[in-house]
Parts: C-alpha cells; structure tokens; sequence
C-alpha cells in the first residue's frame, strides 16, 4: 500500500482562523486559578448557593415521571413556552404566540449563537456594545461577519447616540444590545432605547438584544426593545433561567420575536444543540409563575450584597462604578498605581485570595478597559466579607 501524502496545505493549522484569536475563555483561565490557589472566586458569574428548593424538586418531579428524559420538542416543551409567552404579557404587557413566537434554547449562549449564525451572512457589519461578553465577538465572527463596537466609557458607560449612527453602514445588518450590561451594570433607559429604536427604524435594522439581567435592575426598571412602538417586527429578545433563578447548571434559555425571526433562527439551533434540558425545562415553567415576593427578594439580596462589596472594593483603595444592575461591579485599578488589569487580575490570588475578571479581554479596543477589573457579587454574604477582609491587604 502506497504511504498517505500529507494534506496540500500541511502548514494550516487545525483551528478555523475565524476562531484563532479568542483561545481559552478568560472564566475558564480564572476560575481555573481560583481552584489550584484555593482562592475566592469573584471573577465567574454564577451563584453559590442554589435556587428556590421547590424549583429544584420540580426538576427531580419530572425526571421522576419521565417527563423530558428523552428528547424534548425542537421548540421547547409547550409548557415552558406557554410560561415565557406568560412572562412576557405578566412583566411587559408584550404578547407572543408560544407556538410560534418562542423558542427554547442551551441557555442565552446558545440563543445568541443560533440568531447571530441565522441572522447574519459573511460581510455583514454588526454594532455592539463593548465592553461585550466574549461570546458575542466569537459568534459573529463564525458568522463570518465584521463587528464593529460602540464603546461605553467610563465613569457612566453611557452610550453615544450620535457616535451609534455614525457607526451604521449601508452594510449594517444588525445592532446587537445587551442591557442590563454585563460586565459594566449600565441599564439602558427608555429614552436611549427610544432613539435606538429610531435609527433601526429608519435604517431598517434588525436587533438582537440579550436581557438575561433583566429582574436584576436595582434602580429604576427593565424596558424590553421590543416593547417600543415598531420595534416587536424586527427585534429578537433573549433571556434564560439562569441568572434569575440561580441554576445557572442547567442552561435554559429562550427567545421571543415574530415567528419568521423565530424560524430563521430555530433553523441555526437544529443544527447547534438540537434539543437540550428536557425535564428541566418543565422546573423553569414553573419558576417563572413564580410570585412576585420571590422577584422582589432576590432583587434586594443582591442589591444588599452589590453595596456591601462596594464599600469593601472602595476600602481596598479602588474606584467603584456603582451597577445599576446585573450582579457584576466594574473597578478602576489605577488608584492603587495599576496600569494592566490582566496582570493585576493573574497576580491577585497571591496577594489576597481573591479572583477577579479584567474587562480588557471583553474590549477590542483594549487601552479603553486596559485599567478596569470586574467582580460577582452572586456569592453567599459570609464569602464576600471573608473576600472584603482579604481585599484589605491591597
């Protein structure tokens, strides 16, 4: 037998080069650190307590029954479409049709892949919000889309309106919106959304916009896009189950839109996870009928929680960027003579125990975040005053 000829283009590496220069996620590299160090992890967003205890027993309840064991509905199972399209008229007064106007997904991550890869051909140009969460700059470029970002500064990360119009192109396609913001805890306000809406309008742009922070609003309130007058035809809304409920494991997301939205994107889901999260997608129905004094807690705990880690972050000798919501507080390292928060984060387990998130890696202009450092406050209030006390030897 003849030896194998090696490939034509031996010297290609194995990685897409669309995909080249994100690597390892940077929650993968911390929280990594924060094991082999032993040390409080504020960097990875997700709780460490569980949510509501009889959520978690309705999950058990339908594995027990044999409820979605094996494979779910490709849009979900009607029960937990029936809840989201619920939820939407109880919160927002927006109607949609669960049959064709929700689709269940492997958590908002996979939402996002799914309309980015559906939504978007190769050229395509994409404004998003940066700081972004790193999964939004991957997922357009698989798309082989050009993303281009409207930069919140600090110290309010405010949105330039004038800026955002400037930046759309005769190949705009989309605007991609995410609020409340992760990482800088920026919600948009009703008249910033208003004039959003305006220019999508009149450049006849479609939005993806990533709510999964939306019960976590401490000041003010959460306004949907898609509730704005034009907005619901061209606007595909993402949430999950996660953040709210703090079962983060089990990745039950979602989105709501027009059915055409719906079934372009469900088209890229097929192919993506298919189905996922049969039985509990049955406990999220049920989380999401819950009443509101469950909202309403959950809000003030974290909100509690959010100020005693700022005052601790303060203390430390940090300048503090007070989040309106999420469960994420931006700093400004450079009061304590830091310059490079990717450094100051990696050596930060040595120095107190403590893992934190730089914002850099969610910037392409870097030098705008080359200072600001992010931490969770989604943590039992014992393990941030024990990371308070730590932080004190900076």
């Amino acid at each position: 037998m003849a030896p194998m000829s090696a490939p034509a283009d031996s010297d290609r590496p194995f990685l897409n080069r669309r995909l080249a220069a994100f690597g390892t996620t940077i929650f993968a590299e911390m929280s990594a650190l924060a094991a082999r160090t032993g040390s409080i992890n504020l960097g990875q967003g997700f709780p460490d307590t569980d949510g509501p205890a009889e959520i978690a027993e309705a999950a058990v309840r339908a594995i027990r029954d044999g409820r979605g064991n094996q494979y779910p509905p490709g849009p979900g199972v009607p029960e937990l479409r029936e809840a989201i399209a619920a939820h939407q008229q109880r919160f927002y007064g927006l109607g949609y049709d669960p049959d064709t106007e929700v689709l269940v997904t492997a958590g908002a991550t996979e939402a996002i892949a799914a309309a980015l890869l559906a939504l978007l051909e190769p050229g395509d140009e994409v404004i998003a919000l940066e700081p972004f969460y790193d999964s939004y700059a991957a997922c357009i470029a698989m798309a082989g889309a050009v993303r281009v970002p409207l930069t919140l500064r600090a110290p309010d990360f405010r949105p330039d309106l004038d800026a955002l119009r400037d930046a759309v192109t005769p190949r705009t396609r989309l605007l991609l919106l995410n609020t409340p913001h992760n990482p800088t805890g920026t919600v948009l306000t009703p008249e910033e959304l208003a004039a959003i809406a305006e220019l999508a309008i009149e450049r006849d742009l479609l939005v993806v916009t990533d709510e999964v922070y939306e019960h976590l609003v401490f000041e003010g309130g959460h306004t949907p896009l898609a509730s704005l007058p034009g907005m619901r035809e061209r606007t595909v809304t993402i949430s999950s189950a996660g953040k709210t409920f703090s079962f983060t494991g089990w990745k039950v997301g979602w989105i709501t839109a027009p059915p055409a939205l719906v079934s372009a994107v469900r088209s890229a889901k097929q192919f993506l996870t298919y189905v996922s999260s049969g039985p509990f997608q049955y406990a999220v129905a049920e989380a999401l009928a819950l009443p509101d004094a469950y909202y309403d807690a959950f809000r003030a705990d974290l909100a509690a929680k959010r100020d005693l880690l700022t005052e601790g972050l303060t203390a430390a000798g940090l300048r503090v960027f007070r989040p309106q919501g999420t469960y994420f507080i931006t700093t400004d390292i450079s009061p304590l003579g830091e310059k490079d928060g990717l450094a100051f984060c990696r050596a930060l387990p040595g120095r107190c125990g403590v893992v934190a998130i730089p914002n850099q890696v969610f910037y392409d202009d870097q030098e705008a975040g080359a200072t600001q450092v992010r931490w969770a406050f989604c943590k039992k209030t014992e393990v941030l005053r024990e990371a308070v006390d730590r932080l004190r030897a900076l």
